[in-house]
């Protein structure tokens, strides 16, 4: 099983998680990033970590029999289709339309089970976007798989929820951040 350090070390090594001075969209500072992209990049990565988040959710349930893996697009999206993999069972993705989640590509089928797959949760509101669509179309959801819980097990489901990592990077209000008083440069990493 991989460690903590194991998971940070990777995040860190392909520029995932990042160390610096942080404007976030939301306006305040941060000394740490996420850019999830950045790992899943590297296909046998990406690979390796969601194998461990299969194996940790098969681990603390019995998952029983699953009829494929959701994501919202377009974070999720490679990490739905990883864990699909290492499932071994079909894969979906929800996309945006007007700001809002729809299937535009895919269907689901009444009493159809699937495990809702994303790359990073904050608030969680993509992913609760995403069970109230596998929810509409009659079908369950068996469980909710993300590699980064950004919210550290603040954003919370009505399912059995997985992380490879849980963590609340350090925010601050720019006329408090520690970082502008000793005048280092922030930058703008996007999302």
């Amino acid at each position: 099983m991989m460690t903590e350090p194991d998971i940070l070390k990777m995040l860190e090594d392909t520029g995932a998680l990042l160390s610096g001075h942080f404007e976030l969209r939301s306006g305040l500072h941060s000394n740490r990033f996420f850019q999830c992209a950045n790992v899943l990049r590297y296909p046998r990565i990406a690979g390796q970590l969601c194998d461990e988040l299969v194996k940790r959710m098969r681990a603390a349930m019995e998952i029983g029999a699953v009829d494929g893996v959701i994501s919202p697009a377009l974070g999720g999206i490679l990490v739905g289709h990883e864990v699909a993999r290492a499932m071994d069972v079909k894969c979906i993705f929800a996309e945006k339309q007007d700001n809002k989640l729809v299937m535009r590509r895919f269907g689901m089928k009444p009493g159809e089970r699937y495990v809702v797959a994303e790359d990073v949760i904050t608030r969680g509101g993509r992913v609760q976007e995403t069970i109230d669509l596998v929810k509409a179309a009659g079908a369950e959801v068996a469980a909710v798989l993300v590699l980064v819980d950004r919210s550290a097990g603040q954003a919370r489901f009505d399912y059995p929820t997985f992380a490879l990592l849980q963590m609340a990077p350090e925010v601050w209000e720019p006329a408090l951040c520690p970082l502008c008083a000793q005048k280092k440069p922030f930058v703008h990493p996007g999302s």
